[in-house]
């Protein structure tokens, strides 16, 4: 099961994830987050994956669905606290350079707003 948090930070929308993003459980449930906040005008968002325990290929799956949905919004959708076993999935995917990682929240904000200007 996956938990989400939502916090904003100016325009960005930061959702904190706890759990297991997997076939059947945390993919659906992000994908719907992910798409109601699109639909309500949500174009800057940050994963925190810190508490991420895992995430299988469905979920590696959505996580590209969710950065495509993302763009064709003219929105952008970044990753933060990446553990190193999520970090190897999406490499030996050939999938982590699509994504803007951060260790740090405070850099992943900056980065919309320095974007903005």
């Amino acid at each position: 099961m996956l938990e989400i948090k939502e916090k904003s930070v100016s325009t960005v929308k930061i959702l904190n994830l706890k759990g297991k993003i997997t076939i059947g459980s945390g993919d659906t449930t992000l994908r719907k987050r992910i798409e109601k906040l699109i639909e309500e005008g949500q174009r800057q968002i940050v994963l925190n994956m810190a508490r991420v325990s895992y995430l299988d290929s469905s979920g590696t799956g959505e996580l590209v669905s969710c950065l495509i949905k993302a763009h064709r919004e003219n929105g952008q959708l970044k990753l933060l606290n990446i553990s190193q076993k999520i970090q190897d999935i999406l490499q030996i995917a050939q999938l982590f350079s699509i994504f803007e990682v951060f260790t740090d929240e405070s850099e992943a904000v900056a980065s919309f707003l320095s974007a903005d200007k």
